[in-house]
This record gives C-alpha cells, structure tokens and sequence, in this order.
C-alpha cells in the first residue's frame, strides 16, 4: 500500500504505507456540509431582538467564547420544534457530499461529522436529505415550547474558545495506524485541524492555516475534496 499520491506534502506528521482505506474522515456541518451557515441563519430568523448580534461581535473579537455565545444567542430564540422542523426542510446539503459519501463507504470508511451546532437540527436536516447512518458529534438540544435549550456534552475547560471541542473525537482513541483526515471551514475548526494529517481548508480555517504556515489542501466545495480522493483511490489500483 501506498500513501495518497498528491497527499505527501500535506501530513503534518510523517507516515508510510498509508491507504486511502485506512484513513479516518472528519467533516465540519455549517458551510462544509451545507450551502450556508445554518445555524447562524436559524438565530437570524426566529430571534425576538438583536442581543444576539452583540453577542456575535464579542465572540468576533474574541472576548467570549463560543459557548457563552451560543447560549446567549439561544435565549432569544423563540421557534417550536414543529415549525422549526418544517425550516430544516429547506436546508441544502453540499450536492456533492453524495457521491463522496458513498465513494468513502465504498473504501470501508465511515465518515464523521463533528459540528458546533446541535445534533437534533443536524439529524433532522440529514433525514431530510434522505442521509442515513452518519456518526454526528455536536451539541445538544431539548425543546420547551418554543424555547430551545442547549448542553455542550462535549466542552473542554482547557479549550475556552470551543464549545465542542472537536479534537477529542480526533485524539479519543489514539489513531496511530490511521491517517486522520479533515474538513473544514471555520473557527471551530482550528482545533481539530491541529491535529490532522491532512486538513481541507476554505474561508475562514484555510485564512488560518495559511498564516500559521500549516500545511493543508484548499477547496470550494465537496467536490473538490471527492475528487481529491477519487484519484487517490484510482491511483491504488
């Protein structure tokens, strides 16, 4: 076996005899998944007054993290699951995120989404979108009337600036004999990108990447990254 000819250039770590079949796949959700920001458009919707873009420029300048914004974000928030529900429908996934999906079950990986927005929206847009048995990591949400209330399961006290912190699904299990593969676009993706092998970058996180010199494979859309690992794959053969 062979490490993904192209990929050499972007490991942050050095290994050999690596295959495509051996790699761990993590996905961002929020415009790497989808076409937009969906929670952020959710939080522009169904707000009942604009605290919430205060909040938004603290966190901007980094004087809170994202949970404290997250959270006072959703205090304002005012929308039943019903008729929230029914806007996820509405939601456009990354129209090439299919075919990657299923050239990466076809390679026997599973890929993961690690996301800052909240399992029970990201569930509902997938099943919308007729996406089945993909592991998701997020946040957590119940629902009280029209009041969304939310839980960071997977917060890091050593990590202040995350909500989730998406590193500990990446390190969890110590993936020594793996190639750990990500992609990203924005804050909350830094962590995570730290430590990967190979990082998909745009907008913000690739910004990132660039300035702090990490190695990392631009792109535009999830068909970039498919292609990327399509020749890869053929290239085995």
């Amino acid at each position: 076996m062979r490490s993904p000819p192209g990929w050499r250039n972007s490991l942050h770590r050095s290994k050999k005899n690596i295959a495509v079949a051996n790699c761990h796949v993590f996905l961002d959700f929020d415009n790497t998944l989808t076409t937009s920001d969906v929670l952020d458009d959710i939080i522009k919707k169904f707000a009942i007054n604009d605290h919430w873009k205060a909040l938004e420029k603290a966190w901007v300048n980094e004087t809170i993290g994202t949970k404290e914004c997250l959270a006072g974000q959703l205090k304002g928030v005012r929308v039943t699951k019903k008729e929230l529900d029914a806007y996820l429908a509405g939601v456009q996934l990354d129209s090439h995120c299919y075919k990657l999906f299923s050239l990466l079950n076809k390679e026997g990986i599973r890929p993961v989404i690690l996301s800052d927005n909240f399992t029970p929206i990201i569930e509902t847009i997938l099943g919308h979108q007729g996406i089945k048995d993909v592991k998701v990591y997020a946040n957590t949400l119940r629902f009280y009337k029209d009041r969304l209330i939310p839980s960071f399961p997977y917060d890091n006290p050593f990590c202040p600036s995350c909500a989730h912190c998406k590193k500990i699904h990446l390190t969890r299990d110590k993936m020594e004999d793996k190639l750990i593969v990500y992609v990203g676009d924005g804050r909350s993706d830094f962590c995570p990108a730290s430590v990967s092998d190979i990082v998909f970058a745009k907008d913000s996180l690739l910004q990132h990447l660039k300035e702090t010199g990490t190695p990392c494979l631009p792109y535009k859309n999830l068909g970039d990254v498919y292609q990327n690992f399509k020749e890869a794959v053929d290239r085995e053969k």
